[in-house]
């Protein structure tokens, strides 16, 4: 393992998320929308004039994206809706998975033909209950991965050609194949196994302007960078444990914003861990890509 990198992690907002998750960079209004999945709430943060406004949606919130309409749409519960900005009135779009009482959606992110990819995950811890879902622009939903354990980062290569996707409980980064035209992702493969003892779990993941990947490790108090070969590159520590996901944003897309969460942690923990549950960013001068809208 490369030592950690000499740059630190920067506190930006200590709000004590309980399980905060999903950042993503909203390039139109300029601001940074992450969730607390299971208290339901959206956040949305501008770093500049530190204006927060928190959506309640009433249901679990695993992952937000951008649309190309101007809107924000959401895995949450077991479905897909959409969230008004201004408004704050939401439209359900579909329930991928009526029923099932005993899963969520959680991470997802949208492909470069404005697909939303999000996976689902027990709520109990159960393996093998999730599924990864593609939703189309035209409201259709496929089942595009089953069955996984816990459905978390997924993101493409700058030339769209290959597909990145963490099942958190297999412990690996995985890579596939993936044809842009039709959606359709194919030869799964490790990109990079991870010593979880050591390391902890690969969580959420995101791919940097260059073809670098960068994932978050639950239980692991980092976030790693590895190159497009699977080479580790960088290694960031945090002062909290459970780092979810990290994303690009900023005038030039050259902050990284990072996600963290205190649920779980012992009483004993969160007082060595006082900011567990907040808001961090890196300058460490890599450039991230504009996050893809729904609908093109």
């Amino acid at each position: 393992m490369l030592p950690p990198s000499s740059l630190r992690p920067e506190l930006m907002f200590d709000i004590h998320l309980d399980l905060g998750e999903g950042p993503i960079w909203d390039d139109r209004r300029k601001i940074l929308l992450f969730a607390d999945i299971m208290q339901g709430h959206v956040h949305a943060y501008d770093p500049i004039t530190l204006d927060h406004r928190v959506y309640d949606v009433g249901r679990p919130v695993g992952a937000i994206a951008c649309t190309s309409r101007g809107d924000w749409l959401l895995a949450a519960g077991t479905g897909f809706m959409r969230l008004d900005p201004d408004s704050g009135r939401t439209t359900e779009i579909v329930d991928a998975a009526p029923g099932r009482g005993d899963i969520r959606m959680n991470d997802g992110y949208v492909d470069a033909r404005g697909r939303f990819w999000a996976g689902t995950m027990s709520l109990v811890g159960k393996a093998e209950q999730g599924t990864l879902y593609r939703l189309d622009p035209d409201g259709a939903v496929h089942e595009m991965l089953t069955p996984v354990t816990t459905s978390n980062g997924i993101d493409w290569s700058p030339d769209g050609r290959k597909m990145y996707y963490i099942d958190t409980r297999t412990d690996r980064v995985d890579v596939f194949d993936f044809d842009e035209d039709c959606g359709v992702a194919s030869g799964r493969r490790p990109f990079v196994t991870i010593a979880a003892a050591r390391d902890g779990h690969p969580d959420g993941l995101v791919v940097d302007a260059d073809g670098g990947v960068w994932v978050a490790f639950w239980e692991g108090g980092a976030l790693r960078r590895y190159t497009s070969h699977g080479t580790l590159d960088r290694t960031f520590i945090f002062p909290a444990d459970l780092v979810t996901k990290c994303a690009f944003g900023g005038t030039h897309l050259d902050t990284i914003y990072v996600t963290t969460a205190r649920r779980g942690l012992t009483d004993e923990q969160l007082a060595k861990q006082p900011h567990a549950g907040s808001l961090f960013y890196i300058r460490a001068g890599f450039t991230g890509r504009r996050p893809n809208r729904f609908g093109g």
